[in-house]
């Protein structure tokens, strides 16, 4: 074989199916930092103290805020079959079940507000993560950037993004669309 035969590389995808059956035998486990993207298997980037910090700071304002009007799911998975994806967001906020999603994962329809929290992760976040979740009609979802200390508010999915994009004033109040009666501040979430 010559050295100047090029050399086609194919690459293979997969369906949420075989992404499930391959955490049942054992070839994908619990703590893989993994996640389904777009029939991809993709590496999630590490967790670092000031991601975790925020994480646990933004879990805990809206577990204290809300109470037992939302599940507050985190790190955990949502299924966006049409995307053949199963992302695994920082926060979400889901509609209560009294299974706690035991019997199905969560898709788009059940997501109140998703939230990722991004710092080495921000372009990732922004060009992949936010436009899958709004082919997905997952209607709200916020990017916290840690370390430019700011919320970017998304809402409005139409045409793969989101039409409706702001960033409010760090004390500026405003309220997911699920929840108009819980103001927050970009302050409650970054500390």
């Amino acid at each position: 074989m010559s050295e100047d035969m090029a050399v086609t590389l194919r690459r293979r995808r997969f369906t949420l199916d075989e992404y499930h059956r391959m955490g049942e035998a054992g070839i994908l486990h619990e703590d893989d930092r993994v996640e389904l993207i777009e029939g991809e298997i993709v590496e999630m980037a590490p967790i670092g103290s000031r991601h975790a910090a925020t994480v646990a700071r933004v879990t805990a304002f809206f577990t204290r805020r809300l109470g037992d009007r939302a599940t507050i799911w985190s790190q955990n998975p949502v299924v966006l079959p049409a995307q053949v994806s199963e992302p695994q967001p920082d926060i979400m906020l889901l509609a209560p079940r009294a299974d706690f999603y035991a019997s199905a994962l969560p898709e788009p329809h059940d997501v109140l507000l998703l939230i990722e929290v991004a710092d080495s992760s921000l372009t990732y976040d922004r060009r992949t993560k936010l436009p899958l979740y709004a082919r997905a009609g997952v209607s709200e979802a916020w990017l916290i950037d840690v370390d430019a200390g700011r919320v970017e508010i998304h809402r409005s999915p139409s045409g793969g993004r989101y039409r409706d994009v702001r960033s409010p004033a760090r004390d500026e109040s405003f309220a997911p669309l699920a929840f108009p009666d819980v103001a927050v501040t970009s302050s409650d979430l970054l500390g």
